[in-house]
């Protein structure tokens, strides 16, 4: 709370200055509090009317300055208002085309409102009431077309999984081949609404979802394509072994391991031999065969692939990710086995191997294959009734655990 103080400098209209004053609502702080007893002074209780009545002292003090104003015209000459009336009707004109729409405050309203028409004091022109009126009509009849009436009846949400469905396990088929098989399955639906459901999904049309992927590419040949590597191992004695090893890409089954002091040369062609045998046996026909780029696969390790109607595949130099699948195979074998154990030759990494690729294949889950081994079953079995029990691999390394027949 405080003193309201309005000061007049001299120069320029007293008026002015007071309005300035009271439409900023300027109140000074008391230097003191000048309180006597239970009783205060009137200049503080004027300062606390003046803050809850904002808008009645202004116009009070609008109509004072009002009635100053016209005493001191009734004083002057005639053309002396009349120049002065000439001279505020340009300054008016400079205002209104420089100046944006200006601020009616309510006391300026109340004193125009009794000198001036009805029609003086409209802001806006007759246009912009009628657009009003449009776009009122407008608002009013938008709302009622978005009401909710009956409509389409929406789809089903088992028709629309089965949609989304058919069109991911599908890239070939447009929305009249989604709609056929629709119908064979009983469900009525329109191409419309269809191919509005796959834009809502974001899955483009047929032409454009048709295109081949590396991931479906190598799930379609996977089962044609072979993929061989090495790796070394160092015994306990410091003594470098290598191992080869032979991958099936589509079930990540390993088919073959063999082990021995040097890499390459015709003991490497004499391995391949070894496999090439082995398939022709089994009656599998593999297509492709992958591996590096290195002086461990010999002219003759190809060609005795070659000789079984295999092509080889050799990926670019230094792209270990062509080769991913035995990259990933080489990391699994070390982190679970190999990296815990101490191998001291190449009998005792081959038993170590050989029990570990056949956890690998029959037991341990993959994540790509859904969680099932390798060899597993394509459809989990149901849990029945039976005790579990635990069966150690690689000297208790691994265990494996499955459940008795009740």
């Amino acid at each position: 709370m405080g003193h309201l103080f309005i000061h007049y400098d001299g120069k320029g209209d007293p008026g002015e200055q007071a309005d300035s004053c009271l439409d900023g609502a300027y109140l000074a702080k008391p230097a003191a509090d000048h309180r006597v007893g239970d009783t205060q002074p009137l200049d503080w209780q004027l300062g606390r009317i003046y803050s809850a009545r904002p808008v009645l002292l202004a116009l009070l003090y609008a109509l004072l300055r009002l009635l100053i104003d016209l005493l001191i015209l009734r004083g002057r000459p005639t053309a002396d208002r009349d120049l002065e009336l000439l001279i505020l009707r340009q300054e008016l004109l400079v205002f209104r085309r420089t100046a944006r729409r200006p601020r009616w405050r309510v006391a300026d309203r109340m004193i125009l409102g009794r000198k001036l028409s009805a029609g003086a004091l409209l802001l806006v022109q007759p246009a912009t009431v009628l657009g009003w009126h449009r776009a009122l009509v407008l608002r009013r009849w938008a709302a009622w077309a978005r009401r909710r009436g009956p409509g389409r009846p929406k789809m089903p949400a088992e028709c629309r999984e089965l949609v989304l469905t058919l069109a991911r396990e599908n890239p070939l088929w447009g929305y009249e081949r989604i709609r056929g098989e629709l119908l064979q399955l009983g469900h009525r639906v329109s191409s419309t609404s269809i191919r509005n459901l796959l834009r809502r999904h974001r899955i483009p049309p047929a032409p454009r979802r048709a295109g081949l992927t590396w991931r479906r590419f190598l799930q379609a040949h996977g089962r044609a394509i072979r993929a061989c590597d090495y790796f070394t191992v160092d015994t306990v004695f410091l003594k470098r072994l290598y191992v080869l090893f032979f991958l099936e890409l589509a079930s990540r089954r390993i088919l073959f391991t063999a082990c021995c002091d040097h890499s390459g040369g015709a003991l490497a062609a004499q391995q391949a031999r070894n496999l090439a045998w082995q398939l022709h046996e089994a009656e599998v026909r593999p297509r492709f065969l992958i591996h590096d780029r290195d002086s461990n696969f010999p002219a003759a390790f190809d060609a005795a692939f070659r000789a079984e109607g295999l092509e080889v595949i050799r990926p670019p130099v230094r792209a270990p990710n062509a080769n991913a699948r035995c990259e990933r195979w080489v990391s699994s074998v070390r982190r679970e086995c190999l990296a815990w154990l101490l191998i001291v030759n190449r009998r005792h990494l081959d038993a170590v191997l050989a029990e570990y690729v056949e956890h690998y294949n029959g037991h341990r889950p993959h994540r790509s294959l859904e969680l099932r081994p390798p060899r597993g079953p394509t459809v989990l079995p149901a849990v029945t009734g039976g005790q579990v029990v635990r069966r150690t691999r690689v000297q208790g390394l691994i265990n494996e655990y499955s459940r008795q027949a009740a």
